[in-house]
């Protein structure tokens, strides 16, 4: 049983999955975070919620960053007498940009570091993916940058899921367009088809693999790469701003796609983001967010 009045604090990125063909496989961290602490109390349960989802999510052991922290807590062996957790969340909720992955990472991060060990970066990867049931968003948060993952029998239970982290060309920039809106990932996964056509397959399948090549060598080959032909065009009738935005960045020669299940746009370029675009944008109600390419879940004290 840890001590009563040990504290800890780390700090998660926010990140987006897909990047356009790479299917719940390729994953980024970008540089908006969330920060949780907490101190071990006499007992019981204290969580506080400030920013994003304050007033919206639960504040007992339902909360995911709790349940993630128990979950790793009784990985490492430990357990505590009464938990006093905050958050202070700037990840939007339900917007494509990984909320619920900053929150299952933080909290078995917190755990680690509540233990006074360092991250074990191969299970963090696995117990936040198992929340989320694909390891993109989750991955890029634990190990930063960009991340392709894997999961050995996808769609199955006991799974084990794994992410390599790849290096971007510091030429490379992101841009999020954020709708006040929301999507839900259950909502948008389930207007996808359960079979898709050969050609399509073979054609997100070459794009992936070049998508990994402008990311880290050719970002002149961004715009090509960032095409998809698996998901985004049929939940383009769910997303009717989103999809006419990226239509908007597109006919500008700008790589812009679906940030995970959207409604956020990501668009990744190299040189300044237009002027005239982000005006526009703003004014039709989007907020835009001109993020870095992070590092990953980081331990603050």
């Amino acid at each position: 049983m840890l001590p009563v009045g040990t504290k800890v604090a780390i700090r998660v990125p926010a990140s987006s999955a897909n990047l356009g063909p790479g299917f719940d496989t390729l994953g980024l961290a970008l540089g908006m975070w969330d920060d949780v602490s907490c101190e071990v109390i006499d007992s019981g349960l204290v969580i506080d919620v400030e920013g994003e989802g304050s007033g919206e999510v639960p504040l007992n052991e339902k909360h995911l960053v709790y349940r993630a922290f128990r979950a790793a807590m009784e990985a490492n062996g430990y357990d505590v007498p009464g938990l006093h957790l905050v958050c202070h969340n700037r990840v939007p909720e339900s917007r494509g940009l990984g909320s619920s992955a900053a929150a299952a990472v933080g909290g078995v991060a917190l755990a680690d570091a509540l233990c006074d060990r360092p991250f074990d970066l191969t299970r963090m990867v696995q117990i936040s993916s198992e929340f989320e049931g694909h390891p993109d968003n989750s991955s890029a948060a634990v190990l930063g940058g960009m991340v392709v993952s894997w999961a050995d029998e996808p769609g199955f239970a006991n799974t084990s899921y794994h992410a390599v982290r790849l290096d971007v060309h510091p030429d490379i920039r992101a841009t999020a367009l954020v709708p006040y809106s929301r999507s839900s990932t259950e909502e948008t996964r389930a207007v996808l088809p359960a079979t898709v056509p050969h050609r399509d397959a073979v054609f997100n399948v070459s794009r992936a693999s070049m998508m990994m090549l402008a990311m880290t060598k050719r970002p002149d080959l961004l715009f090509d790469a960032s095409e998809d032909r698996l998901h985004q065009q049929q939940r383009a009738a769910a997303l009717p701003v989103t999809t006419r935005w990226i239509r908007c960045l597109r006919d500008r020669g700008l790589a812009a796609m679906v940030s995970g299940a959207g409604p956020t746009v990501l668009c990744l370029h190299t040189g300044d983001f237009p002027q005239d675009l982000q005006s526009d944008a703003e004014d039709d109600g989007l907020r835009v967010l001109h993020l870095d390419i992070c590092e990953g879940v980081q331990r603050v004290y």
